[in-house]
């Protein structure tokens, strides 16, 4: 995949806020710095901050730096058509957003064997290898949340598809949910180059229980997140790893290592295993916070917050989870006992949680006064 400088990329996910709205002027300082290190790889889609990924993009990188200097991915997400007719002006709105003629990659958002059907019915692939053949699209691919047989599925269908998007960490290497291992050696056998996303699991593998943190510490070398962006992208076949990055440190520190990158160590590959072993033991909500849920829930319950909160219980039992649970997170009806149990959220989500029954229990925990 021609021009692309670095096996690392930034997902415009997670930009840096400033009273609420996005602080371009940070954005605009990432998005040079990132240029300046020699990386070029920019992720967004239209659902990403409520819309407001795309237009910073436009404000931050492709109004002030040569088309010919960045690569672009954007994404065509199921909830932004319902016809075969809606995708071209959607996409020419995605175009016009982010200031561009062209994507350099083009994905089609989300995949699982629900949404694929949504796809397949509207002839979303078929637009897409047309809007390719026009030169308006350089390659088209898809990002997956399923059970690899679905994948295998997709690929078999599609073998035009370019490129395999997929959530891959040392957590959910081998977690039954996720299957990363398994859509991995999918992608492997059609040989499709993979871009990883959730490489540090929505930042849990950043913040590590202690006794993790430990393991990993005893290496004197780099950050948590080090560790867990050099497992993603030390695999074959890994053209780029994706983060969600919300400050400049971040920044900094994943740049520190990936500039002149090198796959772990034997080392470090178990200590890494130890880690993935106490995770296991802790038996955590393994949600990645990407907040599809969210959309279409009734009572607006932060179920993502919630599970984050739960988690820290689990991991760090102090006043501080029920703190924010009570004052942050919740608020008037927003309670997880507050839950109808209408199910939209589980049909929306891309790990398969059973999220009524976590939440009855994070209402037992939480709610119990």
């Amino acid at each position: 995949m021609e021009n692309i400088k670095k096996n690392f990329g930034f997902g415009c996910m997670r930009l840096p806020l400033k009273d609420g709205e996005i602080d371009l002027a940070e954005t605009s300082r990432m998005v040079d710095y990132f240029l300046e290190q020699g990386f070029n790889y920019f992720d967004t889609a239209h659902g990403y901050l409520q819309g407001r990924s795309e237009t910073a993009l436009k404000a931050c990188l492709t109004s002030r730096h040569p088309r010919d200097s960045y690569i672009l991915t954007n994404k065509l997400t199921g909830t932004f058509f319902k016809t075969e007719a809606d995708i071209r002006p959607f996409f020419q709105s995605q175009l016009e957003a982010c200031g561009v003629d062209y994507f350099d990659f083009y994905l089609m958002h989300a995949q699982s064997a629900t949404f694929y059907q949504h796809f397949k019915k509207c002839r979303a692939y078929e637009t897409a290898f047309a809007l390719k053949a026009e030169g308006k699209i350089k390659h088209v691919g898809i990002s997956f949340h399923d059970h690899a047989e679905v994948l295998e599925q997709i690929l078999t269908d599609y073998p035009e598809i370019e490129v395999v998007q997929i959530q891959f960490n040392y957590v959910d290497y081998d977690d039954p949910a996720v299957q990363s291992r398994k859509c991995y050696e999918v992608c492997r056998r059609h040989g499709k180059p993979v871009l990883v996303m959730e490489p540090v699991k929505g930042g849990n593998l950043v913040n590590l229980p202690e006794e993790a943190r430990k393991v990993l510490d005893e290496l004197h070398g780099g950050s948590p997140a080090s560790y867990a962006i050099r497992f993603a992208a030390g695999f074959p076949g890994m053209m780029m790893v994706l983060s969600g990055m919300s400050s400049m440190e971040q920044m900094k520190d994943n740049l520190s290592y990936m500039k002149d990158f090198q796959p772990l160590n034997e080392t470090e590959l178990e200590a890494v295993k130890k880690v993935q072993s106490i995770f296991r033991g802790m038996n955590l909500i393994p949600c990645t916070a990407c907040r599809y849920c969210t959309d279409g829930c009734p009572r607006q319950i932060a179920i993502p917050d919630l599970f984050a909160v739960m988690n820290t219980k689990q991991i760090y039992h102090d006043w501080n989870a029920d703190f924010y649970y009570n004052n942050v997170y919740t608020g008037a009806d927003r309670r997880a006992s507050d839950c109808i149990q209408c199910g939209r959220c589980e049909k929306a989500c891309p790990q398969h949680l059973p999220i009524r029954r976590l939440l009855t229990e994070i209402a037992a925990e939480f709610d119990k006064q």
